[in-house]
């Protein structure tokens, strides 16, 4: 068997996963030699744009049982491994290494410099002093199973016929938006599962809000219409359509049944889910008589944004002279219904962002759920969106990839 020190491991893939793969193995074996192959000519891209440049590290420590309800593929798999190495970790990892985290009010956690340079710095540098080998622009094109004496490796075959050994493999490159992506990994046996895009904000090119691209409502409960799907939270209005949290994370756990119905269907909204249709009709019947005189659209009520409460005055067929004490019921009803159950025809998508994600990806079965060891190759592993793991918005995707890179980074510096 071959010695600790003369160990390659090479990482196909210079992302947050396959950085922290990198950075394990070596502090796990500091005598291996390992090499990050990525190949875009700079590395941590995804790092880079996350969080509007400020990089969602990851969401506030919570109650496992509440952290992997965030996960709508790999729950299961993800369970067991945040027992290992979960946000608390992670927080106590970049802190270890001189990155403070802050957490925002709703959960999210950025580095307090708000500056994702400041994490690509610091993965970067710790990968560096552990003598950690970073070639950039170099693409890989397959790999085949060798014997090297007695242990079994990897030829690596990269750009211009030129090609390397590994004795350990990890595949971290990120999910694919085609499934032509995998084939290079689908010959050695794994099962794809159809790769689609998850974390989108819906397009309504027939909205008559569209106008008011820019405002915001703090919480508004979305629904896909015919199906079980819906999520309640922040909600944006766009030049497009609808983006926002509530949307965003819809998107997500119902990413399979959109793209099956081709990204066509009826959104329905709630702007005021606190409250049921009967107690929103008996306020705007109320205001008949404790503001009679006064004119329905020109001052907003329930908390709606005024310029959201004018259009929906407008499409309720409410004049904008009209006084609360000339509303007929018939006006008031359809008031109600616009708050309670606006519904808007989705034709199509729009990628939030720069931040793609995808669901499918490795098959979870085919690899082994304790240490991310292929089932069928041995000595390779995975890490990272390749799997058919995927989060919310919110840092739960950078979760996986820390977690998932840590895990396979332990376990590959080990024969």
């Amino acid at each position: 068997m071959m010695n600790k020190s003369d160990m390659q491991i090479v990482i196909v893939g210079g992302g947050a996963s396959g950085f922290m793969a990198a950075i394990t193995a070596a502090e796990q074996n500091p005598d291996a030699k390992i090499v990050i192959l990525e190949k875009n000519k700079t590395v941590l891209n995804k790092v880079r744009v996350s969080g509007g440049g400020r990089c969602n590290v990851t969401h506030n420590p919570s109650d496992l049982r509440f952290f992997i309800k965030n996960y709508p593929r790999g729950e299961k798999l993800l369970r067991k491994l945040l027992h290992h190495f979960d946000a608390k970790s992670t927080v106590s990892w970049f802190e270890n290494k001189g990155v403070k985290l802050k957490t925002e009010p709703d959960g999210r956690m950025f580095p307090v410099t708000d500056s994702s340079q400041t994490i690509i710095e610091c993965m970067v540098r710790t990968a560096r002093n552990l003598n950690i080998q970073i070639k950039t622009g170099t693409s890989v094109r397959s790999f085949t199973e060798v014997t090297n004496g007695v242990q079994k490796g990897f030829s690596i075959q990269l750009d211009e016929d030129e090609k390397m050994y590994a004795d350990k493999l990890l595949i971290a490159t990120g999910g694919y938006p085609k499934a032509s992506g995998f084939d290079w990994l689908q010959m050695h046996n794994h099962t794809i599962i159809h790769p689609l895009p998850s974390l989108f904000t819906f397009n309504t090119p027939e909205n008559y809000l569209l106008s008011l691209a820019g405002v915001s409502v703090q919480d508004a409960l979305v629904k896909i219409s015919g199906t079980k799907h819906e999520w309640q939270g922040p909600l944006l209005i766009t030049h497009w359509g609808f983006s926002g949290p509530a949307v965003l994370k819809l998107s997500a756990w119902g990413a399979r049944d959109l793209a099956e119905k081709e990204y066509h269907f009826i959104c329905k909204i709630n702007w005021l889910p606190q409250m049921n249709e009967q107690q929103v009709r008996e306020f705007l019947m109320g205001e008949k008589t404790k503001t009679p005189k006064q004119q329905i659209a020109s001052h907003a009520r329930l908390g709606i944004p005024a310029r959201l409460w004018k259009a929906f005055v407008s499409k309720a067929e409410i004049t904008e002279e009209l006084r609360w004490s000339d509303a007929t019921h018939k006006a008031l009803n359809r008031l109600t219904e616009l708050l309670t159950n606006s519904q808007f025809e989705v034709k199509g998508k729009t990628t939030f962002k720069e931040e793609f994600v995808t669901c499918g990806g490795i098959s979870l079965t085919d690899i082994n759920h304790e240490t991310l060891e292929s089932k069928s190759v041995p000595g390779l592993y995975f890490s990272g969106e390749v799997l058919d793991i995927d989060g919310i918005t919110g840092g739960f995707n950078f979760q996986n990839a820390w977690t998932t890179g840590y895990i396979a980074g332990k376990n590959m510096a080990n024969y």
